[in-house]
């Protein structure tokens, strides 16, 4: 079975502004975008999440270039992937990937099919009386019937929106990683993101050791510039999710 690549993240909460400009640095501008997270529309009239809770995950972004809408499932199984979404694929405006998610709290598999839209083009599906559904892709709709059975996307709430500022590709002592704020409800995350790819012919257990060493590197380089790492068990769009639908008027 081939070797997966691995996104590592951690979570600083506090001073979110300081922890960026510390950990940005530099570098230039950084890209700002709106989120959304559609729900079920039933589920979020009584404060719950069940696409999150039955590991499917819907979001839309709007903003920094074009706008991107991917139905990602997480955690999943490689027996769940079936027919052409066993493997990654990229085809025109969609992109297929298969990848571990590691945090210091979790370790899931997680696969996400995201679609490109027009700049602007996903907005009115987010806003009040629109639907979130509308803009899913007949590819995606078929990955869920295909790899999440059962699962209901035709009434759909919009969550949001949180506001993302991000910074690619920033130098942190010898890694590289991708810096993003969400500001939403109350609360507020930076998180850190590194990905780890597997080499050529690399043993599995080799792999996970590499892959282990980053995570220990990168949340040494974090403590080392002073801050600190959040010891929230949960995902921060789980945290997020969670207090959007509670506090949503549906």
């Amino acid at each position: 079975m081939d070797l997966l690549p691995v996104e590592i993240k951690v979570n600083i909460e506090g001073d979110v502004p300081g922890a960026l400009a510390t950990l940005a640095g530099s570098r230039g501008p950084a890209m700002t975008r709106r989120i959304w997270f559609a729900e079920d529309r039933d589920g979020v009239a009584e404060g719950r999440v069940p696409l999150l809770e039955g590991g499917v995950i819907v979001r839309l972004r709007s903003g920094g270039g074009p706008d991107d809408l991917v139905v990602k499932l997480r955690p999943c199984t490689r027996e769940q992937l079936v027919g052409r979404f066993a493997a990654a694929f990229a085809a025109g405006p969609l992109t297929y990937k298969i990848e571990e998610d590691w945090s210091r709290n979790a370790r899931v598999q997680a696969a996400s099919l995201t679609r490109t839209h027009p700049p602007g083009a996903l907005i009115a599906a987010v806003e009040a009386g629109g639907d979130p559904a509308a803009p899913i892709d007949a590819v995606q709709d078929q990955y869920l019937h295909a790899c999440a059975p059962g699962v209901r996307v035709d009434t759909l709430v919009a969550l949001g929106p949180i506001a993302s500022t991000k910074v690619d590709d920033a130098p942190l002592d010898d890694l590289e990683v991708d810096l993003e704020v969400w500001s939403v409800a109350g609360m507020e995350f930076l998180e850190v993101s590194t990905r780890v790819k597997p080499k050529d012919d690399e043993e599995g257990d080799a792999f996970t050791a590499r892959a282990e060493r980053r995570l220990r590197k990168l949340e040494e380089a974090v403590l080392d510039r002073g801050l600190t790492l959040s010891a929230h068990p949960d995902s921060k769009t789980g945290r997020v999710l969670t207090a959007l639908a509670q506090t949503a008027h549906v």
